[in-house]
């Protein structure tokens, strides 16, 4: 062990590595669709990721005996996070490393000391420093290219961290839709009767009624997932108009819908088309070259899938169908638009079955399988799953 070498992310130079090594690593793998480098830069810029107002992050790199780059990881941490969980928690993420298990205890034990040494008792793995709607889990089954937002990893990764230590906290499943085979016909007769409902309203967004709808995501947010989540914290706006601007040279506003109750939000569903699909061809570069392909391919119809990235209802709603009517809401848009051929429902938690019914109840299928882990750095503490009383075993994949 004491022949690789930890370095910090304290300079450009190593930054550059620490951004390089992934792309040597998946070098040749046909499903591996390369981050920008300047989203990678953003994430741990103060100035750039809005995460850091509660917390902190830290990168290393690993090197063997030889100089060459074996790995990397970062460590990251916000204080309102941490406090709603049952243990005091920080994460780990932008993991990457060979298929060597020496070299990655010392790049877990480098994050979890680092989250130690601030006070933190566990670590989440493998997450982002930011929102759970991308990049958050460990790749376990589905090993295809993922859809923009969806982690992707090795197969032996799952490995590396269950021998670490690391347990099972939740799983997260995603289904898809074939939109070449017919919806089942009971779907749409229930998504048709509540559409008809005269106290209900639909309204896709638009951007000249943005921070309406902002508020409006924020206030269903806040509603659907408070009783949902042992751990909930309360919606940022701050944060989904961060997460618009990063999505608008891709967002399809037709492809958002939200529903109302006699004027009132009470539900909402996001739907972006796959920009993987795109920026497989741009090695995570965006130089004016880059930006000139992506705007031809784009027009070239290159997207053929949409990920359902987040949704929500709130209680007095759910189950009462208007979930299936949003759905009534997209399809003369998918309709009037032949080229899509897939919807990816991504991703659900173990610990939700209403939202698992609702994807099965499409006749969408089981595709991929990501695993949330955590590691407990106080071994005292006793380790326990992600709301386990929630999780109904015989309805999940």
């Amino acid at each position: 062990m004491n022949s690789m070498q930890i370095l910090d992310v304290s300079n450009k130079k190593i930054e550059k590595e620490f951004i390089k090594f992934s792309k040597r690593h998946y070098k040749g793998d046909p499903n591996y669709v390369a981050l920008f480098d300047k989203d990678i830069k953003a994430s741990f810029d103060p100035k750039q990721n809005v995460h850091f107002s509660q917390g902190d992050a830290m990168r290393w790199i690993l090197k063997n005996e030889s100089g060459k780059t074996i790995g990397r990881i970062a460590a990251f941490y916000e204080k309102n996070k941490a406090e709603a969980d049952y243990v005091n928690s920080g994460g780990c993420g932008f993991f990457d490393c060979i298929n060597d298990q020496e070299a990655a205890n010392l790049l877990f034990d480098t994050a979890a000391d680092w989250l130690k040494e601030r006070g933190f008792e566990a670590m989440l793995g493998p997450i982002n420093f930011g929102e759970n709607e991308s990049n958050w889990g460990c790749l376990v089954h589905g090993f295809v290219q993922q859809g923009y937002g969806m982690a992707y990893n090795k197969p032996y990764y799952q490995s590396l961290m269950e021998t670490y230590g690391f347990q099972l906290y939740y799983r997260q499943f995603s289904y898809h839709i074939d939109l070449d085979k017919p919806f089942p016909d009971r779907f749409w007769k229930i998504a048709e009767w509540v559409n008809n409902k005269p106290n209900y309203q639909f309204k896709h967004f638009d951007y000249k009624e943005a921070d309406k709808f902002v508020q409006d995501t924020v206030s269903i947010y806040n509603q659907a997932w408070v009783d949902l989540k042992d751990d909930f914290i309360p919606m940022d706006p701050e944060v989904i108009y961060d997460l618009m601007k990063k999505a608008k040279p891709i967002l399809n506003p037709e492809l958002v819908w939200f529903a109302y109750n006699n004027g009132e939000p009470i539900s909402f569903f996001t739907f972006l088309p796959d920009a993987n699909q795109i920026f497989k061809h741009l090695n995570g570069k965006l130089h004016l070259l880059n930006k000139i392909r992506f705007l031809w391919l784009k027009s070239r119809n290159t997207m053929t899938r949409v990920r359902g990235t987040a949704a929500g209802v709130i209680p007095k709603f759910q189950n009462s169908g208007i979930e299936s009517a949003i759905f009534w809401q997209i399809k003369p848009i998918v309709e009037k638009n032949p080229h899509l051929k897939q919807i990816e429902l991504s991703w659900v938690g173990d610990f939700n079955p209403k939202m698992i019914a609702l994807y099965q109840s499409t006749g969408a299928q089981h595709a991929k399988t990501h695993h949330t882990y955590k590691y407990m750095i106080d071994k005292e503490i006793p380790f326990k799953r992600y709301m386990e009383d929630a999780v109904d075993e015989s309805k999940l994949p």
